[in-house]
């Protein structure tokens, strides 16, 4: 398996520019083919130990069954729209991808 995982930083980290990124992972990269699990979240608040990065709004995990099914998922079209759609609302995003 293969683990994507994607850390947001925003331009407005307001709660709504925060729930407009939500809401766009969950339209455009749920369901795709050979997804074995899709979750999206915020930073967690309460936990602030030294060893957390903190530096993010919004984090997608998105865990593939395999290297190819990653690879046809970053050229999918519901894929490329979400980037398009998007990036303009990224002040950065750092990806960690891992074989599992």
């Amino acid at each position: 398996m293969l683990s994507h995982s994607v850390f947001f930083s925003l331009h407005d980290s307001s709660p709504a520019g925060v729930e407009k990124l939500l809401a766009a992972c969950r339209k455009y990269l749920t369901d795709h083919p050979g997804t074995v699990f899709f979750g999206v979240g915020t930073l967690n608040k309460e936990l602030d130990r030294p060893v957390n990065d903190r530096a993010f709004d919004v984090v997608l995990h998105v865990v593939f069954e395999s290297k190819a099914a990653h690879d046809v998922y970053q050229v999918a079209p519901r894929h490329l729209k979400f980037i398009e759609e998007n990036k303009h609302e990224w002040k950065q995003v750092r990806v960690f991808d891992a074989d599992l």
